[in-house]
């Protein structure tokens, strides 16, 4: 049995849970079953957590455009907070 690359977490670390990785792509969508042109753009996300036990597990979702930009702000408002601390 091959043992696992992944980042293990400490099993008495007060962190719930641990980002691993965080990856993203813009994608189009250029049509579907019911409209021949689309030209929908959105935002494929994928996260890999740990949890307090270790355990590595996979999440995604996909943001509108509208939503990763407000995503961005966001993250830019914490980067700034962060600054000052």
């Amino acid at each position: 049995m091959e043992k696992s690359s992944e980042p293990q977490l400490d099993a008495k670390s007060k962190v719930t849970n641990q980002l691993i990785d965080f990856q993203w792509k813009l994608c189009m969508t250029v049509s579907s079953h019911s409209c021949r042109s689309l030209k929908y753009p959105y935002v494929a996300v994928m996260l890999k957590v740990a949890d307090h036990s270790g355990q590595v597990k996979n999440k995604s979702f996909e943001m509108t455009i509208p939503q990763f930009q407000n995503f961005y702000r966001q993250f830019k408002e914490i980067a700034a907070i962060i600054e000052t601390v």
